[in-house]
C-alpha cells in the first residue's frame, strides 16, 4: 500500500498532542548491539550534571501548578522539560522495529510510525549536542533533526537487514546540516558540494595538520580534503569576514556616508547602452544578409539550428536531407566558419563580440 507524504504531518501532529502518562520502562538492553549502547548514552542524559535539575523542577512544577512562571520556585527551562518528555517513551528491541516498520510501510499505520519516531527522540539529542558547538541553539537543531527522523520513517525499508535507528542517523545529520549551512549566517557560506564539505572540515583539518606538524597551507588543505586550492582560499576568506551592511554609516553618524555611497556603479552609461544597441543592431543586420547567400541544406542549418530558439537536433535535419547526422555537423562546422570570416570582413571589431550557437546534439 503506497503511504501518502502528507501522513508525516500526521505523526507530527500526534507527537505534539500526546502527553504519556507515567514513566514506562525502557526496553532491556543488550552490550552486544552497537545500537542500543547508542541509544543507552542518549537515554543517560538526563542523568548527567547538564540535566540534574530536572527532579526539581518536575516537584516545582506539580507544586505550583496552575501558578504563572514568574511566580515559580524553579525557573522554566523548555530544553529540561524536553529532556524529561522524552525519557518517557520506552526504547524498542530489534524485532519492534522491524515489526513496526512493516507495519507503517505495509499498511500505512500511523500509530506505528509515531511509535517509531518517539522511540528515537534521545538520538536526535544526542545527535544535535554535537553540532551545538556551531549553533547554540540546541533546541533548534534538535527540531530540525526531528523533521529528518520522520523522513526517516517515511523512507524506510525494513527488508534491507538494517536497524533503524542505524538508518535514521544518516537523516537526521542531514537535516541539522542543511539547517547550520542555512542560518550560520545572512549571507550564505557553502551552496556547493564542495563547499558545504569545506565549511565543516576546513577547521577540523587545520588542527589535525598542525598537531602532526604540517602547516596548514591552502595547497596541502585542498589536497587532503580533494578540493580545488581556490575554493580553500575563498571559504577562509568567507569564515574569517564578518557580515557586514553596506547601508552599516562608515563613522557611526548616521548622516554620514555608507559603504554604498563609496561602491563603483556597475551599471552601463547611457552612452555605453547606446553604442552597444547599434552594434547588437548591425551585428543583426549583417547575418541577415549573410542568410540570404545561402541556399539549401545552409540555410535550414542556420535559420533553423543556428538561429532558432529552439534549434532542430542534427538527426532531425539529417532526416530531413536523406544524409548522416555527421554530415550534418559537418555542413554546420564549415557554416559557423564562414559566418565568422563575414562578419570579420563586414564588422569593424568584431572580435569583442561574443556570439554563442547552440551545443551539438
Amino acid at each position: 500500500m503506497q503511504v501518502d507524504s502528507r501522513q508525516i504531518d500526521s505523526i507530527l501532529a500526534l507527537i505534539m498532542a500526546r502527553v504519556p502518562k507515567g514513566k514506562n520502562a525502557g526496553t532491556a538492553l543488550t552490550e552486544d548491539d552497537p545500537q542500543n549502547l547508542l541509544l543507552a548514552e542518549v537515554g543517560s542524559l538526563a542523568e548527567t550534571a547538564e540535566t540534574a535539575p530536572l527532579a526539581a523542577e518536575e516537584v516545582a512544577s506539580k507544586d505550583h501548578e496552575g501558578q504563572g512562571a514568574d511566580t515559580a520556585l524553579v525557573p522554566y527551562d523548555s530544553l529540561q522539560r524536553y529532556l524529561a518528555e522524552i525519557r518517557r517513551y520506552p526504547l524498542l528491541s530489534p524485532a519492534e522495529e522491524h515489526d513496526l516498520a512493516v507495519r507503517y510501510k505495509e499498511y500505512g499505520d500511523i500509530e506505528a510510525a509515531y511509535r517509531l519516531v518517539t522511540a528515537n527522540l534521545r538520538l536526535v539529542v544526542m545527535l544535535a549536542r554535537s553540532y551545538q558547538r556551531a549553533f547554540r541553539n540546541l533546541l533548534d537543531l534538535i527540531q530540525e533533526g526531528n523533521i529528518g527522523l520522520m523522513e526517516a520513517v517515511r523512507n524506510f525499508d525494513p527488508y534491507r537487514g538494517v536497524r533503524f535507528p542505524s538508518y535514521a542517523v544518516w537523516w537526521i545529520r542531514a537535516y541539522i546540516i542543511r539547517y547550520l549551512m542555512n542560518n550560520w549566517r545572512m549571507v550564505k557560506l557553502g551552496t556547493t558540494q564542495a563547499q558545504r564539505k569545506l565549511f565543516f572540515n576546513l577547521q577540523r583539518e587545520k588542527e589535525r595538520l598542525e598537531a602532526e606538524g604540517f602547516s596548514p597551507e591552502p595547497k596541502l588543505l585542498a589536497q587532503h580534503l580533494g578540493v580545488k586550492e581556490e575554493e580553500v582560499v575563498e571559504m577562509e576568506q568567507r569564515m574569517a569576514a564578518r557580515d557586514l551592511s553596506i547601508d552599516m554609516p562608515l563613522d557611526g553618524n548616521e548622516e554620514s556616508a555608507t559603504l554604498l555611497d563609496l561602491m563603483a556603479d556597475q551599471r552601463a552609461t547611457a552612452e555605453e547602452e547606446v553604442a552597444a544597441t547599434e552594434y547588437h543592431q548591425l551585428i543583426s543586420e549583417k547575418m541577415a544578409e549573410f542568410a540570404r547567400t545561402l541556399r539549401g541544406k545552409e540555410q535550414v542549418i542556420f535559420t533553423k539550428r543556428l538561429l532558432a530558439e529552439e534549434p532542430l537536433t542534427l538527426q532531425e535535419i539529417g532526416d530531413q536531407y536523406g544524409i548522416s547526422r555527421e554530415r550534418v555537423r559537418q555542413l554546420e562546422s564549415r557554416l559557423k566558419k564562414q559566418l565568422k570570416d563575414y562578419l570579420v570582413r563586414e564588422v569593424k571589431d568584431f572580435k569583442d563580440l561574443d556570439v554563442g550557437f547552440v551545443e551539438e546534439r
